[in-house]
């Protein structure tokens, strides 16, 4: 069951306090996956492998980061 915590004065989102590793964040990111829910949907469902129209086109020479 997901709850509000607080880190260093902030609050932020635990979606699963009971497990190892929890996962949690705050309000800015949790914004931020709101905006890019459509794009992280298609990340679930190709497993990983495409985003559609989402992708960002990389530029010819541009360096990719690893």
């Amino acid at each position: 069951m997901a709850e509000i915590q607080e880190y260093k004065g902030n609050k932020i989102l635990n979606l699963n306090p009971e497990s190892k590793f929890s996962f949690s964040f705050g309000l800015a990111k949790a914004k931020l996956i709101l905006e890019n829910l459509d794009v992280i949907r298609k990340f679930v469902e190709t497993e990983g492998k495409d985003l559609g129209e989402f992708a960002k086109k990389k530029d010819e020479g541009a360096k990719e980061d690893f």
